[in-house]
C-alpha cells in the first residue's frame, strides 16, 4: 500500500494553477515540497511565485502555503533546492519578465534584461525563511544562449561536497531558421565548489544535428562516484529519453547523451533518485509513449544501463515528478496528476522501498 496527500490544488490558495514539483528531505527529515504557484492561469509565463509546503511527519500531512520566491508581478520558477551537508538548503531558479514568451524568448525577441535569469538564495530554518535572493546569470549563462531553465526538479550535493545542478539551454539558430526549431535544445549543469557562493558551468551538451535534442534534465551520484544524467528528449530519435554518465563530477560527460531507449515516456520532464540501501536507481515519469499519463516508477541495477518496471502507480493523467528518499523504509513521490487532466493537483505519493526491489 501506498499513503497519498495532496499538498497542492489547482485554484486553491490564491493559485490557479501549481506545477513543476520540486522535493527535499533536510538533514533533519523535514520535507519541503516546491513548485510554481501560477496566480492567473496554467500558462508558463505571467505571475509566478516559487511555493513552498513543509511536511514534519514524512509527507503525510503538510503545512501552510509559504512564498520562497517572488520577483514580484513577474516570473520566478523552476525551484532546484539542494539541500547541503551543512543544513542549509540553496533555491536555484530562474526569474524572468511576465510577458517572456517561451516563444518569444527562443525566437531572440526578448531582451537580455526581461529573459531567463539565474537567481539563488538560501534558508537555514528548514525552509521557514529564505534569504534575499542573488543572481548569477552571468557565472552561468554564456551570451547569446536564449531559453534557460534549472532542472526542474531537485539539485544534488555531491560526496565530494560540490553542488550540481542540472540545466538547459537553446543556441542562437543559424541560416534562415528561427530559434524555435527543436535542435537548438541544448544541455548544461551549473557547478559550485563553495557550497552555492560562487557558481560555474560544468559539460555543454550542444548538437544541432537533430538526433538527440536535450532538455529537462535530472541527475543523481551513483554509488561508483559517477553522476547519472537523464534528460527529456525532443527530437524524433529512439524514444523520448536519452541519458549520459561523468566521471568528474558533472565537468564533462563520458559520451554526448545517447538514447536510452529502455525508458518508455512522453515528450515531458523526468526524475532520478539514487537508493544506497538498498543500491537501486529510481526513474519517475509517465510511461504512455505517446500522452502524459500512467505515472511509473522504474529500477536500475546497474547505474542507468537497464531499467526494469517496478511500481506502475495509477493510469490517470501525469506529467512532471520529482523523487525523494524520505526514511530508510519509505521513498517519496511528488507529481502532477488528477482524475481528467494532469494539472490538477500535485499529489504526493509514499512508497515503501520494498515495492520496489
Amino acid at each position: 500500500m501506498t499513503d497519498l496527500s495532496v499538498p497542492f490544488r489547482a485554484g486553491q490558495e490564491g493559485y490557479a494553477s501549481f506545477r513543476i514539483p520540486a522535493v527535499v528531505a533536510t538533514r533533519k527529515g523535514t520535507l519541503l515540497a516546491f513548485c510554481e504557484g501560477r496566480v492567473d492561469s496554467a500558462a508558463d509565463h505571467g505571475h509566478i511565485d516559487i511555493v513552498l509546503k513543509r511536511s514534519t511527519d514524512g509527507g503525510r500531512t503538510w503545512g501552510p502555503l509559504r512564498v520562497a520566491a517572488s520577483n514580484g508581478k513577474n516570473l520566478a520558477g523552476n525551484p532546484a533546492p539542494v539541500v547541503l551537508d551543512t543544513g542549509r538548503i540553496l533555491l536555484v531558479h530562474v526569474r524572468a519578465a511576465a510577458g517572456a514568451t517561451e516563444a518569444a524568448i527562443l525566437r531572440g525577441q526578448v531582451d537580455d534584461a526581461d529573459g531567463r535569469r539565474v537567481w539563488v538564495q538560501h534558508s537555514d530554518d528548514e525552509g521557514a525563511t529564505w534569504s534575499k535572493a542573488r543572481e548569477i546569470t552571468a557565472q552561468v549563462k554564456k551570451p547569446g544562449w536564449r531559453w534557460y531553465a534549472t532542472t526542474p526538479g531537485h539539485g544534488l550535493q555531491l560526496s565530494s561536497g560540490r553542488v550540481l545542478v542540472p540545466g538547459n539551454h537553446t543556441l542562437p539558430p543559424t541560416g534562415t531558421d528561427t530559434g524555435a526549431e527543436a535542435k537548438y535544445n541544448s544541455g548544461h549543469c551549473l557547478l559550485s565548489d563553495d557550497r552555492g557562493e560562487t557558481w560555474y558551468l560544468g559539460y555543454l551538451d550542444e548538437n544541432t544535428d537533430g538526433y538527440i535534442n536535450v532538455n529537462e534534465t535530472t541527475a543523481a551520484e551513483l554509488p561508483d562516484g559517477r553522476v547519472y544524467f537523464n534528460t527529456r528528449n525532443d527530437s524524433p530519435a529512439p524514444g523520448n529519453r536519452a541519458d549520459a554518465h561523468s566521471k568528474d563530477g558533472g565537468k564533462t560527460l563520458v559520451k554526448p547523451f545517447r538514447p536510452q531507449a529502455g525508458l518508455t515516456a512522453p515528450v515531458c520532464e523526468a526524475s532520478v533518485l539514487q537508493l544506497r540501501d538498498p543500491d537501486l536507481l529510481l526513474f519517475s515519469a509517465p510511461a504512455d509513449p505517446a500522452a502524459r499519463a500512467l505515472m511509473t516508477l522504474r529500477a536500475s541495477g546497474d547505474g542507468g544501463t537497464t531499467w526494469r518496471k517496478a511500481l506502475s502507480v495509477d493510469g490517470l493523467p501525469a506529467a512532471y515528478s520529482d523523487l525523494v528518499r524520505v526514511d530508510r523504509g519509505t521513498v517519496g513521490l511528488l507529481y502532477e496528476t488528477g482524475d481528467f487532466s494532469a494539472y490538477e493537483t500535485l499529489t504526493f505519493r509514499r512508497v515503501p522501498v520494498t515495492r520496489l526491489t
